[in-house]
């Protein structure tokens, strides 16, 4: 079953990793390692988002999400987007940033630097918005409720993360621009180019969350109508097709799936560039990730093991907001790839073991109640 499910990614893996090795040594190995453990551990809470939405749908439906969008998935969001990114921010067309990805790997490389301090300002306040939104939302389970339970209550005011996101890049730009000026003012038009990518980043998480609201209220009328059609088939004893609801209630499933694994991939792509400006490596590492995510979303739906270990969605976002704090400092300061990357892995393994402990806290109550329960049943009856 475990390699019937992970099989294609397995497979990917082992030649993700040599060709990683052919094309930059144990460094590159190495790096291409790291960028797919992080792109796993960000995206695990996507396969979870995954699963509690395809178990609803028909084997059809399914089908579709786990090949066209991985699809859109791998090859979209995370082999194009990056070479868009390094287009835009260095202004030049895709093709020409590809062809220096691989012919001029020296000012490539010149060109991403350059363009650093946009890409961490936009990528660092987007990967912050989604931190914020999941901290300060109140919710049953709290993993470190020192700190998760003040910040729900603090989380009733309106439009606080935005508030917070955007003091956030004010004191980044300004601190940045402080820099510059200090050494001569040469460089204080790049502060009002973090201010704008930041904006930019801000705004791009907003329309991302407006349109999987959206595509999530729909999908909701849909389940509502499908279960009123129901119950007045039931009423009157005429039978009513369910194919045409059950279709439209999947295609609003799907393009919501669509919007939120956007959404989700987004984040590892933004966060890879914490960790590495090279194209191929990226490329690579995201791919391998990738699969991987999609190997997790068809092992929970078969499985049914969604709510077994509870506090991971928790370790992803909290590795999230440690990205987007990282992001946002590496627009002045220089920081190791190796931490950028451990921090993440350190933060989810954290989260898997408090699962595991409270789910053999869980046990115990349960054996002991059990217990109980037989003691108070008098000898004889």
């Amino acid at each position: 079953m475990l390699l019937k499910t992970f099989g294609w990614s397995f497979a990917v893996t082992a030649v993700g990793l040599v060709a990683a090795a052919f094309y930059g040594g144990w460094t590159a190995l190495g790096i291409v390692a790291i960028l797919a453990v992080l792109e796993i551990s960000l995206s695990f809470d996507n396969a979870v988002v995954n699963a509690g939405i395809l178990k609803k749908m028909n084997a059809f439906w399914q089908k579709i999400f786990l090949t066209v969008g991985v699809l859109i998935a791998v090859f979209g969001m995370r082999l194009v987007f990056p070479v868009v990114i390094v287009a835009i921010t260095a202004k030049m067309g895709p093709i020409e940033a590809v062809n220096l990805a691989f012919n001029d790997k020296d000012k490539y490389q010149q060109l991403v630097t350059d363009a650093h301090p946009a890409i961490a300002a936009f990528g660092g306040m987007f990967l912050l918005m989604i931190f914020l939104d999941f901290i300060f939302e109140d919710r049953d389970i709290q993993w470190l409720r020192w700190i998760e339970r003040p910040l729900a209550k603090l989380g009733k005011v309106d439009m606080l993360s935005v508030c917070i996101a955007m003091i956030v890049l004010l004191i980044t730009s300004f601190t940045f621009a402080t820099h510059a000026h200090q050494h001569g003012g040469a460089h204080v038009d790049k502060a009002q180019t973090v201010l704008i990518a930041g904006i930019a980043g801000l705004i791009t998480y907003m329309v991302v969350g407006g349109l999987s609201g959206y595509f999530e209220d729909r999908l909701e009328e849909e389940e509502e109508r499908e279960h009123e059609a129901e119950e007045e088939a039931a009423r009157t004893g005429k039978k009513r097709s369910a194919v045409v609801l059950a279709g439209q209630a999947a295609f609003f499933m799907f393009l919501y799936l669509e919007v939120l694994d956007a959404s989700f991939s987004f984040d590892g792509v933004i966060g890879a560039f914490a960790i590495t400006n090279d194209i191929v490596m990226m490329a690579l590492g995201l791919g391998i990730g990738a699969m991987y995510v999609r190997s997790l979303t068809v092992y929970l739906v078969r499985q049914g093991t969604l709510d077994d270990y509870v506090y991971l969605e928790h370790g992803a976002h909290y590795a999230i907001g440690a990205l987007a704090v990282i992001l946002m400092v590496t627009i002045q300061y220089e920081i190791n790839e190796v931490i950028t990357g451990l921090v993440g892995v350190i933060l989810i393994a954290w989260s898997f073991w408090s699962s595991v402990r409270r789910n053999r806290a869980l046990a115990a109550e349960e054996g002991n109640a059990g217990s109980d329960d037989k003691a108070e049943v008098p000898s004889g009856v």
